[in-house]
């Protein structure tokens, strides 16, 4: 089984630096000129499935995408984009100097803190919707070339659930690599197995390997 994760392209609070979360924002014309460069540039893989985020930078980007393939496209809801609550919005400014008066703002992506604040959905709530979806596929679509199209918080899970990263040591998500927009990375799984049972298990599992030759900024 293979599985591309490409997160969806430029929205103009991207370049504006705005905290977007489930704020339902569209993609720009650069947005819509990197889908179509990156689907160019995965054209020679095998394609069977694009499964994608609901909200439209990402629902757009699947469209552009699979264009050049012609595929099936379904969206889940469970690969959203995390909610960042009254945040949404903001410029990455603005939040620095929030954090200067609410410590609770740098533990955010913390999973044993698991903080609760401004309506912020909490991150152990977050990772277990997005590996009960990489659970599913990983059992339902065995043998398929899937191409996933979601957000740059959600590559977070999916990083830590293909790389058995214990989820105790998540604590900030500046330690994880993050796809820039319309960057793409490809897992391959060998093992029949899904890779996940439980959202807290850290066993390893055989036969899984990395394609890391068209990934941008996720070394391991």
């Amino acid at each position: 089984m293979n599985v591309i994760v490409v997160r969806h392209g430029e929205t103009e609070w991207n370049a504006s630096q705005k905290i977007q979360g489930q704020t339902d924002v569209e993609l720009s014309e650069t947005g819509r000129a990197q889908a179509v460069q990156t689907a160019q540039n995965i054209q020679g893989k095998k394609i069977d499935l694009i499964l994608t985020s609901s909200l439209k930078r990402a629902s757009e980007t699947a469209e552009i995408i699979n264009g050049f393939f012609n595929v099936p496209v379904i969206a889940d809801n469970r690969i959203i984009e995390r909610s960042f609550g009254d945040n949404e919005g903001k410029t990455k400014t603005e939040i620095d100097e929030m954090k200067k008066q609410n410590p609770l703002i740098d533990c955010s992506w913390d999973y044993n803190k698991n903080v609760e604040y401004d309506n912020i959905e909490n991150v152990q709530d977050f990772f277990k919707r997005v590996y009960s979806f990489l659970d599913e596929i990983v059992e339902r679509f065995n043998g398929k070339n899937i191409l996933i199209v979601t957000h740059g918080g959600v590559t977070i899970p999916m990083h830590c659930y293909f790389n058995r990263i214990p989820l105790e040591t998540v604590h900030d998500s500046s330690q994880m690599p993050k796809l820039k927009n319309c960057d793409y990375v490809e897992y391959i799984i060998d093992s029949p197995e899904p890779p996940h049972t439980n959202i807290g298990d850290s066993a390893e599992v055989s036969g899984m390997t990395r394609d890391k030759s068209n990934a941008t900024e996720i070394e391991i």
